[in-house]
């Protein structure tokens, strides 16, 4: 594809597609998709003339467009499946909730979630990653905390003891204090790349998702891939039933280049965590997820990457007895023993305990009880129609801090109100039945198993009867 080097389509210079270099399935949908937008946006131009103005933009010639254009119908385009190279590294949170979702979709609608049904409606789901099996057992056994359960021949996939627990807890803790009219806080960070938040125009008429400068956008971010000028924020903030805390709002600029490397830690939430808790109110709830950087512990306990002398060192700190000629093994099982006592106290914990607040960590990879998404889906929406393609490569910080500010203003206390009134009445109830759920399926399964066993010893008893 070209690179567009004039504002006038008349004058604008462009370099040819190389002779007999095949388009690949990205361009062709990007043609496609902008042919469709000149199309819908100049009703009387004639074909001939839009396929001019495509070749101009392009620089693909007007034969090829124009077979692309009868080859090719915009309602059958699908955008294709991104694949990684090394996927577990490359999924977000985001891809991991969206799995855990799935997993769950399938017992609401009362199916036991096998590796073939959970892989085939991850396939079907554009904007998820593709997945083989193997992959896919690695990522839920030792990423996602499920495990895998098995009643007679069918093997299934299910949460862990510790997260079934987890959730149980949070949504009997939730509950417990509202009934006590304790003011609950949500807190929770937004990542904003201005590489991504730009408003798009798409085709109503599409099954792709593709922007009328899907080309030009693809080429920018190709030339700024590696560029120091890509900008990363996290915005951390925390907000209740009375809106956004005031005077609450971190901002804080993410740098991954070679000159720099700055990255949210404990350290930095920690300091912003301590500040935000004066402005709170006493008594209070504060919602959380697990984050690494809220979740520094005070201290570690032993693991198998300590040496022996240390380990022992920990078990004599603790006035815990030992045999000194016990090998690490040994040690570490003792270890174990004392560990639920002393490995589940961080530190921002013990912050708010002095201030009278208590924090309640939601389970991994539940997002949807936290209602400050809600909230940062709609602070997402407003920045994404005030953001400006190409300019904002070159703006000044302050420039994002007063768009984040704007979009923020724009949440009011109703906002928050229906939102947590959404997660209160429909997402942990639905939360709270799903283990019951899961728990009458298990059961049937085994009922019906049971049923099939004694029937089989049945027919092998009257069989031996008459021979």
């Amino acid at each position: 594809m070209a690179s567009v080097s004039s504002t006038s389509e008349d004058e604008t210079t462009v370099t040819k597609q190389k002779q007999k270099k095949a388009l690949n399935f990205n361009q062709k949908n990007i043609i496609l998709n902008i042919y469709q937008n000149e199309l819908n946006k100049y009703p009387k131009k004639s074909i001939s003339e839009i396929i001019k103005t495509i070749s101009n933009i392009t620089g693909v010639s007007r034969r090829s467009i124009l077979r692309i254009q009868k080859q090719h119908s915009i309602e059958t385009i699908s955008f294709p499946k991104k694949i990684y190279h090394n996927i577990l590294n490359k999924l977000n949170d985001y891809d991991k909730n969206k799995i855990r979702q799935i997993i769950h979709q399938l017992f609401y609608l009362n199916q036991l979630p096998t590796s073939e049904n959970i892989l085939e409606v991850v396939s079907n789901d554009a904007s998820l990653p593709n997945f083989n099996r193997s992959t896919l057992y690695r990522l839920l056994l030792k990423n996602m905390n499920f495990k895998y359960e098995k009643i007679g021949a069918y093997s299934f996939i299910n949460d862990k003891e510790e997260i079934v627990l987890w959730r149980r807890n949070y949504l009997r803790k939730i509950k417990e204090f509202r009934e006590a009219n304790k003011r609950i806080y949500y807190l929770d960070e937004m990542t904003w790349i201005n590489e991504m938040h730009v408003k798009s125009k798409v085709l109503k008429n599409s099954k792709t998702a593709y922007s009328q400068n899907a080309y030009l956008n693809k080429q920018r971010s190709k030339n700024l891939e590696n560029s120091d000028k890509i900008k990363q924020f996290i915005i951390c903030h925390i907000g209740s039933d009375n809106g956004f805390v005031e005077g609450a709002l971190l901002i804080f600029r993410l740098e991954k280049n070679k000159k720099n490397h700055k990255e949210m830690n404990s350290t930095t939430f920690e300091k912003w965590f301590t500040i935000i808790l004066d402005k709170l109110e006493d008594n209070s709830v504060i919602v959380m997820d697990d984050a690494p950087y809220h979740s520094r512990k005070i201290e570690e306990t032993p693991n198998n990457y300590w040496e022996i002398s240390d380990i022992k060192q920990w078990l004599n700190n603790k006035n815990i007895n030992f045999y000194q000629d016990m090998v690490k093994i040994e040690l570490l099982h003792i270890v174990e023993q004392y560990r639920s006592t002393y490995d589940i106290t961080f530190v921002i914990d013990e912050i708010a305990k002095l201030k009278n607040i208590i924090v309640l960590r939601l389970p991994p990879y539940h997002c949807e009880l936290n209602p400050i998404e809600i909230i940062w889906t709609e602070v997402k929406d407003y920045i994404v129609k005030k953001n400006i393609m190409f300019r904002d490569v070159d703006m000044k910080e302050s420039f994002y801090e007063e768009l984040f500010c704007d979009a923020l203003n724009t949440i009011t206390e109703k906002n928050w109100k229906n939102c947590i009134q959404l997660v209160s009445n429909n997402v942990e109830n639905k939360f709270w039945q799903l283990d019951y759920i899961i728990q009458n399926i298990i059961e049937s399964s085994i009922m019906n198993l049971n049923d099939k066993n004694n029937n089989s010893e049945s027919n092998a008893e009257s069989n031996s009867e008459y021979s």
